[in-house]
């Protein structure tokens, strides 16, 4: 029988995944940065495989370490919500939300934080999931979608924000006017859906942007996450979601010298009740939308 993996261990892995950098999670757990690298090592010989990529003194994660990381972010956030709920006076309030995964790895999840101190009260249990849902057997009370779909007559939704993309990489992804353009199996027409908007934007064809070409050096990715994980690994650039790559843009580990622009498609939130009648879903409408806006205003501030 194998024995079960460390907790402190997935704790550490958790993360230094979230800040790809062992320096960065060794501050936020108040250990050496040895300490995080000895726990790192740890978890990979007993899974026996590699977690992490190092590279130039960086860390990027492994295709295995991208699949671990997905569950321990959604099982830490849901042991926190559960031992919270554990106290007197904890959250008598609790909502069940799905969202899609790269949405909910790269902008949902390191809010959470945020929405529980402004709404003690409210309980939030996440589900990584995309694309049409069965509301009764899945047990979910909100789910958070891009409009790509028809989700039926029967649901309430409401809009939470336009979705803004633009072609997101290192510096060096940008140093030539052909990129490698990173594409992805999820969202196959995403370089020609922000090629068309940039052309539309400006009524004629606009000078200076990538040469797409016919080919790039990379095979797409099987999901959105994954070519924003390689952009972010130096391996081209990947058109992103302003919201999905904020935090990125912000701390400066990614950049889009080429700005943002809407693609015509949305976020909504869907419900089987209007929101107006359930408090907490109401909250957490208003809260979504605010969080929203608050991440993308400072890259799309100047866009037309």
């Amino acid at each position: 029988m194998k024995r079960p993996l460390p907790l402190n261990a997935l704790q550490v892995f958790d993360v230094a995944a979230s800040e790809l950098s062992f320096a960065r999670a060794a501050e936020r757990l108040f250990v050496t940065h040895g300490a995080v690298s000895r726990q790192i090592r740890s978890l990979e010989l007993a899974l026996g495989l590699p977690l992490f990529e190092r590279r130039n003194r960086a860390v990027f994660l492994t295709p295995a370490g991208t699949r671990l990381h997905a569950t321990t972010r959604q099982m830490f956030e849901q042991l926190a919500s559960t031992v919270a709920s554990l106290h007197p006076g904890a959250a008598s309030r609790t909502l069940v939300v799905s969202c899609e995964p790269t949405l909910a790895m790269r902008w949902l999840i390191p809010r959470l934080g945020a929405f529980a101190q402004a709404h003690p009260d409210i309980a939030l249990h996440l589900h990584s999931a995309g694309g049409p849902l069965d509301f009764d057997s899945a047990k979910v009370d909100v789910a958070i979608r891009r409009n790509d779909f028809f989700w039926g007559h029967t649901l309430a939704a409401e809009p939470l924000a336009d979705e803004w993309i633009g072609p997101v990489g290192l510096p060096a992804a940008f140093a030539s006017h052909e990129v490698n353009a990173l594409g992805t199996r999820t969202r196959p027409s995403a370089w020609q859906d922000w090629l068309r908007a940039m052309n539309a934007s400006r009524h004629e064809a606009t000078p200076g942007l990538p040469c797409l070409g016919t080919h790039t050096n990379t095979p797409p990715f099987e999901h959105f996450y994954l070519s924003l994980q390689a952009a972010g690994a130096g391996l081209g650039a990947a058109i992103g979601s302003v919201y999905m790559v904020s935090d990125e843009l912000s701390a400066g580990r990614l950049v889009a010298p080429y700005g943002f622009i809407r693609d015509g498609s949305g976020y909504v939130a869907l419900s089987r009740e209007p929101f107006a009648a359930n408090p907490a879903k109401e909250a957490l409408l208003t809260w979504l939308r605010e969080a929203l806006v608050e991440a993308a205003s400072p890259w799309i501030a100047n866009a037309q």
